[in-house]
């Protein structure tokens, strides 16, 4: 029986959402899951089915219509296959999550934009809009559940929007020995953190799969963009990740050969 198909990055956040969110339905396998090596020129077939937008992930339904943005799809899934629903239900906690989720863009591009970043002057500023970030997720979770774990009573889609963001956040920690203070106005966000990248649902990827595959990000390069002096993306599927060595941390002073990261 056809089944929708998601054309996806394994190792990218928001198709690793989606993979979460069905994970804690016990519905995986009622997706068929396509992997788009980024590093190669886009299928034409599949620039076909979403004109003027290169965006992964795309769900492309059994009747060939379309859907794109994860948080867009991440719902549908949780409409769509009812049996077990992840978002809250009662009206006030659905819209203190939708609050909640509506900080994911802006935390995300703090994250990425850190980790990119080759100014050491600029490391200061941009540690800070991240731990800004934090402390907002902080207050949040001690406003709606002070004394618990996650933002409600269980991990839910907020849960499923930024864990898999934080994971990716493991390369600021490798390159940039980023860490949450550990002070009373991070410590609910930090124990809703660690819940979050525990949880069984949510184990897709690793931090050294996100050091090394991300190794071309620490250095100012993203989406499987070649850097000056290199052949192979640190995106590449070949040679895979486990047989590589982990990456220089020297991020601000020089770029690391194909060679060095494994990838020759």
């Amino acid at each position: 029986m056809p089944k929708p198909i998601l054309y996806h990055v394994p190792v990218c956040p928001f198709s690793q959402r989606l993979e979460i969110l069905l994970a804690l339905k016990g519905m995986r396998d009622t997706v068929e899951f396509h992997v788009v090596d980024i590093t190669k020129p886009r299928d034409p077939a599949l620039l076909a089915k979403t004109p003027g937008n290169t965006a992964l992930p795309v769900l492309e339904l059994e009747d060939g219509r379309i859907l794109n943005e994860s948080l867009i799809i991440l719902r549908y899934f949780d409409e769509r296959f009812a049996e077990n629903t992840i978002a809250r239900t009662d009206p006030y906690e659905r819209a203190v999550e939708r609050l909640f989720i509506s900080r994911e863009g802006a935390f995300g591009n703090n994250g990425y934009r850190f980790v990119m970043n080759r100014d050491r002057e600029k490391t200061g500023a941009l540690r800070h809009a991240l731990l800004a970030d934090y402390q907002w997720l902080n207050d949040m979770l001690m406003q709606h559940n002070p004394g618990g774990t996650f933002l409600f009573d269980r991990f839910g889609l907020a849960e499923c929007v930024y864990t898999s963001l934080m994971m990716r956040f493991w390369f600021l920690d490798y390159y940039e020995s980023f860490e949450l203070p550990q002070t009373k106005g991070f410590a609910r966000v930090a124990r809703w953190r660690a819940a979050c990248l525990a949880h069984p649902a949510a184990q897709q990827v690793t931090p050294e799969e996100i050091v090394k595959l991300y190794y071309d990000y620490a250095v100012g390069a993203g989406n499987g963009a070649l850097l000056p002096g290199r052949s192979r993306s640190s995106f590449v599927f070949d040679p895979d990740w486990p047989g590589r060595p982990m990456p220089p941390k020297d991020k601000y002073d020089r770029i690391a050969s194909d060679a060095e990261l494994g990838l020759v």
